[in-house]
């Protein structure tokens, strides 16, 4: 069983910045943390689930145009734990975000709907 839990949101003024974590803990029979495509996503009230940015199995990063040059993947293997650092914040920028993850099969995906396993959230508001 696996479990994702975020931390880190808060509210803060455009321009500032905010760094989100994920831990991950749990393993199934056939995969463990190092097996596993990490992403952020994004809510907004009235909005679909928006797709922020994902972490390979190799370190390898991908970001939505909206947020390039602004935020920043990471993750800490030692820990298993993923972060998102975000600069430059700005209101559109406000929304539930959430950690999710699944099992690296051919690829990482950006598509919400693949993605297995997800965090409970934390706010992030920017104002």
């Amino acid at each position: 069983h696996v479990q994702l839990v975020e931390s880190g949101g808060g509210s803060v003024q455009a321009g500032g910045s905010l760094r989100l974590s994920c831990g991950f803990s749990g393993y199934t029979s056939s995969y463990t943390y190092d097996n596993y495509c990490m992403a952020w996503f994004r809510q907004s009230p009235g909005k679909e689930r928006e797709w922020v940015a994902t972490i390979d199995l190799d370190g390898s990063t991908r970001y939505a145009d909206s947020v390039l040059e602004r935020f920043t993947i990471s993750k800490d293997n030692a820990r298993n734990t993923v972060s998102l650092q975000m600069d430059s914040l700005k209101p559109e920028d406000t929304g539930m975000y959430y950690c999710a993850a699944h099992p690296r099969n051919g690829y990482c995906s950006m598509r919400a709907a693949d993605f297995v396993y997800w965090g409970q959230g934390t706010q992030v508001t920017v104002s």
